[in-house]
């Protein structure tokens, strides 16, 4: 019985020690699809996984708030990931995803039909309002968006015809390419036939004239205009431009800000983390705090 009893022993322990040696090959690969539409393969190496490396964004100038504003909670969330940010316009940083020189795409319109045929993809990352800006010192506080395009196609040319003080109207505007400009033509029905005393390179700059020049009236991002000394967003059709009535679609003047990719082509682990983290409901206050409204 003594013998009987060992051997029913060593055959426990020895099936025992079996199945430790067997227990620790299970597979973790498996295939995820990002957000930005591309798909990739996803291995787990557990909790403590760090992303690193780079991630390039380039395009829209209207965009830089809160592209700068992502960018340094994302830095801060994952310090070995450094993401750049180029700020060329939205038809540079659409061009830029599809010869493959960036990772992301900042556009501040919509994809055209032609750009999307060639395989591009764009992701709305938030709405935002364009402001009509006068000089701060003009008397004039609201227009309706027939006498803004009146006023940019010089149908109307002087500021006594729509309640202001006498004198030429300065319309300011952003160049060809510019998604600010693309965006507010579309809206006013005005491409390719606004008349400007100035075409500048940036919504800064059309602030800075618009802020130097009585007479000027230019439009600009929501989010680049709100708290600036020296000009005033009008009202149109009777409606301020704010979150909330962009949000509800009743401020006329707005556009999406868009991030670019290119269908079919892999993301990086950090550029997809980036991306699908920028489009979540988790950066929604970050978007809003830098002037934007967010869709999450």
């Amino acid at each position: 019985m003594k013998k009987l009893t060992c051997l029913g022993l060593s055959v426990a322990m020895a099936l025992t020690l079996l199945a430790g040696c067997g227990g620790g090959e299970t597979s973790t690969t498996g295939s995820q699809t990002g957000s930005a539409g591309t798909s990739q393969s996803a291995v787990s190496s557990g909790a403590n996984e760090v992303l690193s490396g780079t991630v390039s964004t380039n395009g829209s100038t209207s965009m830089e708030k809160v592209i700068l504003t992502l960018n340094e909670q994302f830095n801060i969330n994952n310090p070995d990931v450094k993401v750049s940010y180029d700020p060329t316009g939205s038809s540079t940083g659409i061009e830029a995803v599809k010869n493959g020189t960036t990772d992301i795409g900042l556009s501040s319109r919509a994809l055209k039909e032609e750009e999307t045929a060639e395989g591009l993809k764009g992701t709305t990352l938030a709405l935002d309002g364009i402001a009509v800006i006068v000089n701060a010192d003009s008397p004039v506080a609201d227009l309706t968006v027939e006498q803004i395009a009146q006023i940019f196609t010089g149908e109307i040319a002087d500021w006594s015809e729509v309640g202001g003080t006498a004198g030429d109207i300065a319309c300011i505007g952003r160049e060809g390419g510019s998604g600010t400009r693309d965006g507010f033509e579309s809206i006013t029905g005005t491409e390719g036939t606004c008349v400007l005393s100035q075409e500048l390179t940036s919504t800064g700059a059309v602030i800075e004239a618009v802020k130097n020049n009585p007479q000027a009236i230019g439009y600009a991002s929501l989010s680049a205009v709100e708290g600036k000394d020296g000009i005033k967003a009008i009202t149109v059709n009777g409606v301020a431009c704010t979150e909330e009535t962009v949000l509800d679609g009743t401020y006329e003047i707005q556009r999406p800000f868009v991030m670019v990719t290119k269908e079919g082509q892999e993301l990086s682990p950090a550029a997809q983390a980036y991306f699908d983290w920028a489009i979540s409901a988790d950066a929604s206050d970050l978007i809003r705090s830098a002037g934007a409204v967010p869709v999450a």
